[in-house]
């Protein structure tokens, strides 16, 4: 999220004469203070009752459950940054320096990243568990999937590495912010397109052939009961969708403005992102609601617990859905021998007929 600094201190134009010695609010201090200190009272401890549950009450952790911990640590190490935005919001300029101004736009690119990869990677696993059950069965070895997180980790560390160039520390009269500051607009087209197609229109165009494969096999299959472990991915889908298109959609204003130097599209661009861009920042707050609805069921019976149970949950799913889809294919391969040894008693039958 290379713009959580709420995108709310671009071209900032203050009256300091009005006012000696005072600054004014950034525009927009008030929602983003509101915004933030909900994302953070909210998403940081939620997050991290999820990874205490996934990594002491989980007793058999599933590749869900894994992809889930390490999507909970990644929206920990987003809100680990807020106290630093809401001091921005608060005294309306930057006071901790380039390195931390660079690092902490660094930290919500580097989640962004993990969070869109894991979830695409949660959505391809399912994918494979209803179409491929038995190949399934075989690869998802902790081995791999350990191996699959850590390439996630490292491509997340790689692809947010050009914020560190663009994040600097821009002297607006009569403030010192850490801001966007792009040399040419070829610079501006390659950061926001590269952003947005790597971070969400790719990971996305998999997710979506992922689901509708899916539905596909489910419907062939005629087996149509909800399962709790799809419904937790596709709303974590959902919601990763909800909070973050709507950033990406300002990221190609901000290009078709710098292409076309519309001044209206500019200034489109410009008046949504504060908002927007707080919505964004909020997505990293909202996964362990959704675990608390989906597993709501199970906090009367297991407590604290719930959690754990709702995780230790997805492996016996995967299970019935293989079970179901294997019994499927037998089925299909009992009918198979069926009709050749209908067919093998019928070609007995002629050939040994008198009249033939």
């Amino acid at each position: 999220m290379n713009r959580s600094s709420l995108g709310l201190m671009t071209n900032t134009t203050v009256n300091a004469t009005a006012h000696p010695g005072l600054l004014l609010p950034l525009p927009g201090a008030k929602l983003g203070l509101a915004v933030l200190s909900l994302a953070f009272i909210l998403g940081f401890p939620g997050n991290v009752f999820v990874v205490w549950s996934a990594l002491w009450r989980v007793h058999k952790r599933t590749v869900t459950c894994l992809l889930i911990l390490h999507l909970a640590l990644a929206d920990c190490a987003v809100l680990l940054t807020a106290p630093f935005f809401l001091r921005l919001l608060s005294a309306g300029k930057w006071e901790f320096g380039p390195v931390v101004c660079q690092l902490c736009h660094y930290v919500c690119g580097v989640s962004m990243y993990a969070s869109i990869f894991l979830i695409t990677l949660m959505s391809l696993d399912r994918c494979l568990a209803v179409t491929k059950p038995f190949i399934s069965q075989k690869i998802r070895t902790k081995l791999v999937v350990r191996s699959l997180v850590l390439a996630i980790w490292i491509i997340s560390f790689l692809l947010a590495v050009p914020v560190i160039f663009y994040r600097k520390l821009v002297f607006k009269d009569p403030r010192l912010l850490c801001d966007l500051l792009h040399p040419t607009i070829g610079h501006l087209v390659f950061h926001n397109l590269f952003e947005t197609l790597t971070g969400f229109v790719l990971p996305f165009a998999a997710i979506i052939w992922s689901y509708s494969i899916i539905g596909r096999r489910l419907r062939e299959t005629r087996f149509r009961r909800k399962r709790r472990t799809n419904r937790l991915i596709a709303l974590i889908v959902a919601a990763f969708a909800l909070f973050w298109l709507p950033f990406h959609v300002v990221n190609i204003l901000d290009v078709a403005g710098a292409l076309s130097r519309s001044t209206v599209v500019i200034k489109a661009g410009k008046i949504a992102r504060p908002t927007l861009t707080a919505l964004a920042f909020f997505s990293s707050s909202v996964n362990p609601i959704l675990y608390a609805f989906t597993g709501g069921a199970l906090i009367k019976s297991a407590g604290i617990g719930f959690m754990a149970k709702l995780f230790e949950g997805t492996a016996s799913e995967m299970s019935s859905t293989r079970q179901v889809t294997g019994r499927t294919i037998q089925r299909r391969e009992e009918a198979k021998l069926e009709m050749e040894k209908d067919g093998k008693q019928e070609s007995m039958t002629l050939s040994t007929n008198p009249l033939e």
